[in-house]
């Protein structure tokens, strides 16, 4: 009897020591990214302000290749930068040879999409929108299925160049681009 019962807790101690080494919690670089400033990428929707130029004054789309196509100065590299370093190379850009001393200003139109899957209601793409949280997101879809593990939700994002992924609570933020995965719970 001692016997099967050191072999039953072997067996949950085992268990639950393989469950334990599948989550992993997301490394710090995950949840600094939401304190970064914003940086462009495709999809993204940049609205270019130059200050007495009524006809170069519009919002342009950022191509899948990452760069924003103005008229006069052709395709500018967007994916990565910051609205104040796409602002600088505009600017050097107008300013060889097109206009004496360009005043340029560049936000942020429309962010680019985010992603959910998983057991939600309808999953897809959907639009950000600043301030999101993953309930948020989850509600955007449809909300949870019957099956769906609703105390945490994985997380794919972009940190750098790399694809990192992170399971957090539904009260954390999303990012465009973000990639949501709700899991199937197991009872």
């Amino acid at each position: 009897m001692k016997t099967i019962a050191k072999l039953v807790l072997a067996a949950a101690v085992f268990a639950t020591g393989g469950c334990s080494s599948y989550y992993k919690p997301p490394p710090p670089a995950f949840h600094a990214a939401l304190n970064q400033a914003y940086r462009f990428d495709s999809g993204d929707v940049a609205r270019v302000t130059v200050f007495d130029q009524a006809e170069l004054t519009a919002a342009y789309s950022i191509d899948k290749a990452g760069y924003l196509s103005m008229p006069l100065i052709g395709d500018v590299p967007a994916r990565g930068r910051t609205a104040v370093e796409l602002e600088g190379e505009v600017t050097r850009r107008l300013a060889n040879g097109y206009l004496n001393d360009p005043d340029v200003t560049i936000s942020v139109e429309q962010y680019r999409p985010f992603f959910i899957m998983g057991e939600v209601a309808q999953g897809g793409q959907y639009t950000y929108v600043p301030g999101m949280t993953v309930q948020k997101a989850i509600a955007a879809s449809g909300g949870y299925t019957p099956r769906a593990e609703q105390a945490s939700v994985d997380i794919t994002r972009q940190i750098g160049g790399e694809v990192v992924t992170g399971r957090v609570l539904a009260s954390d933020p999303i990012l465009p681009g973000d990639t949501l995965y709700v899991r199937e719970r197991w009872f």
